[in-house]
C-alpha cells in the first residue's frame, strides 16, 4: 500500500499511490479551501501565485470542493491550472453540497467561514442524481472534462443516505471511468472507518483527527485502512492554527482553542525546539509516518506560504524527536 510510483519530472515531490487505484499523489497536496477565501478574502492574483508556486515546488495534487467559497476555489484552481499538462496533475473535488443560485440582486455575504458574496446557497444532496449534478457543476467551474478523485463531503448527518445512494453512484462513475478514485472526506474518524469497512473506497480524507494534538484516527480508522488497502489523506494537520502558532486566542477546529489545548501545543512545541525542529514542521510531517497516509494537505494563501510549507516538509527531523514525543503522550507514533 502507498508504494512509490514513478515521477513525471525531476521537480515533482515524492508520490504515493492511492489504494488499489492507478492514482498517484504527491506527499504534499495543495489544500484549496484557503483560495476560496477561507476566513478572509484574498486577491485573485495571490491565489494564482500560490498555485503557481505549488507547481514550481513540485506539488501535483490539488484538492478543492464546491463548498470552498461557493465554487470560488474550483474556479480559481481551474484557471491557474488551465495551461498545465492535464496528465501531470491530480485533482480532487467533493460531492454532497449543491450550489443553488440566489436572487441576482441579493448583495449579502456568505454566512459561513468563507468571505464571499452569497451568490449561491448550499443544499445538501447525497442522492445519486445529486452526485452526478455536483460533479457536472464542478467540471464546469474547473474547466475540465474529468476529475481524478471524488469524495463524499461531510455526510455526518446523512450517513445512511451517503452509504446507500452517494457511494453506489460514485462506484458506478468509477466503473465508467468518469473518476479514477472515490472515497469520503470528513472531520471525524468513526464514520470514515465505516466507509472503509463497508464499501470499496480507494481513499478517505480525515481532517484534524491525526495530528500532534489529536490522534483519534489511529485507534480504528488508520489500522483498518492499512488492513484493507485504503489510502488516507491527512488534512487539518495544524488543527486550524494552534499547531502553527500556539498563542492565546489561536484557533482549534474552527473555534478559539481552550487554554488547556494551547498549553499542550506549547509543551509539544518545546519538545520540538529541543531538537531544533519548528512545531509546524513536525505537525506537517507527523501524519506521513503512518503507512496508510498517502498525502498531507496544506492550505496556503500566497506564494510565500507555499515556499514555507515546502521548507517545512523538507526540514530534517532527528530520529530522536518521534520517540520523545511518544514518551510525552503523543500517541500513534509506532504505526
Amino acid at each position: 500500500m502507498n508504494e512509490p510510483a514513478s515521477e513525471s519530472a525531476s521537480a515533482v515531490l515524492p508520490v504515493r499511490r492511492l489504494g488499489r487505484s492507478g492514482v498517484a499523489v504527491t506527499e504534499v497536496a495543495f489544500g484549496g479551501a484557503v483560495i476560496g477565501n477561507l476566513y478572509r478574502a484574498i486577491p485573485d492574483a495571490d491565489a494564482r501565485a500560490a498555485v503557481d508556486a505549488a507547481w514550481d515546488g513540485g506539488i501535483r495534487f490539488f484538492d478543492t470542493a464546491p463548498h470552498y467559497g461557493l465554487g470560488l476555489s474550483e474556479r480559481r484552481l481551474g484557471e491557474a491550472l488551465a495551461e498545465r499538462p492535464r496528465e501531470e496533475y491530480v485533482i480532487s473535488t467533493k460531492v454532497g453540497r449543491l450550489l443553488v443560485p440566489v436572487d441576482p440582486g441579493f448583495a449579502g455575504r456568505d454566512a459561513g467561514e468563507f468571505d464571499v458574496r452569497a451568490s449561491h446557497s448550499r443544499r445538501w444532496d447525497f442522492s445519486a442524481d445529486g452526485v452526478r449534478r455536483s460533479l457536472s457543476d464542478s467540471l464546469e467551474r474547473l474547466g475540465l472534462d474529468r476529475v481524478d478523485i471524488a469524495l463524499i463531503h461531510d455526510p455526518d448527518d446523512f450517513g445512511e443516505q451517503a452509504l446507500a445512494e452517494a457511494y453506489p453512484a460514485l462506484e458506478r462513475l468509477r466503473g465508467e471511468g468518469v473518476v479514477r478514485a472515490i472515497g469520503a472526506g470528513m472531520n471525524q474518524a468513526p464514520m470514515l472507518a465505516r466507509f472503509v469497512r463497508e464499501t470499496d473506497v480507494d481513499v478517505v480524507l480525515v481532517a484534524g483527527r491525526y495530528t500532534l494534538l489529536d490522534q483519534s484516527a489511529s485507534r480504528d480508522l488508520l489500522p483498518l485502512a492499512a488492513e484493507r488497502g485504503v489510502s488516507v489523506l491527512a488534512g487539518g494537520v495544524f488543527n486550524s492554527g494552534v499547531l502553527a502558532a500556539p498563542v492565546d486566542g489561536a484557533a482549534y477546529d474552527y473555534a478559539t482553542a481552550p487554554s488547556s489545548l494551547v498549553e499542550r501545543a506549547r509543551e509539544i512545541s518545546g519538545i520540538c525546539e529541543r531538537f531544533g525542529v519548528p512545531l509546524r514542521a513536525a505537525a506537517a510531517r507527523f501524519p506521513l509516518r503512518h503507512p496508510a497516509v498517502a498525502s498531507v494537505l496544506i492550505g496556503v494563501r500566497s506564494a510565500s506560504e507555499v515556499t514555507d510549507a515546502l521548507a517545512l516538509w523538507s526540514a530534517g527531523i532527528p530520529d530522536g524527536l518521534w520517540p520523545t514525543l511518544a514518551a510525552a503522550g503523543v500517541d500513534g507514533m509506532d504505526a
